[in-house]
């Protein structure tokens, strides 16, 4: 499953084709969140890489509270931010696990992430397409890495 995670990844850097802009950092964060359709809660994680000045590679996590069982949630995603202002935008593959059974899928986003200081709150709304579809609302905050 890491294997397969990892590999997406690479081929999505290799697929955008752009290098690391100078003037960009990484950031890693903390979110948590509600599926609607499943009806749990949930935490998880999450990286921005820049690749550009408006284009960002953005694995995340998700453990989900279910009541039986575990599962989680893995994602490999491209994020386009506006030009200028807070709004973002993006999406990709997506791999959901429950009691060792895997679905692979994707996911589309979009959201709101403040760009001052060193922290960034977010608040972001991601539906998930798989075997059966289901939208989550995530909130979080990015620290920005030296």
């Amino acid at each position: 499953m890491l294997r397969r995670i990892l590999t997406a990844v690479a081929l999505l850097m290799c697929a955008a084709g752009v290098t690391r802009a100078a003037a960009q950092r990484s950031h890693f964060g903390l979110h948590g969140g509600y599926n609607f359709d499943i009806e749990e809660g949930s935490l998880g994680a999450q990286m921005h890489l820049p690749l550009s000045s408006s284009i960002e590679l953005y694995p995340s996590f998700d453990y989900y509270f279910v009541s039986t069982g575990d599962m989680l949630g893995f994602s490999g995603d491209l994020k386009f931010r506006a030009p200028s202002g807070p709004l973002y935008f993006g999406g990709g593959l997506n791999i959901l696990t429950a009691s060792g059974n895997s679905d692979t899928g994707f996911d589309l986003f979009g959201g709101f992430e403040t760009r001052y200081g060193q922290s960034h709150p977010y608040i972001e709304a991601r539906a998930l397409f798989h075997d059966t579809s289901s939208l989550q609302l995530l909130f979080g905050i990015n620290i920005t890495l030296h």
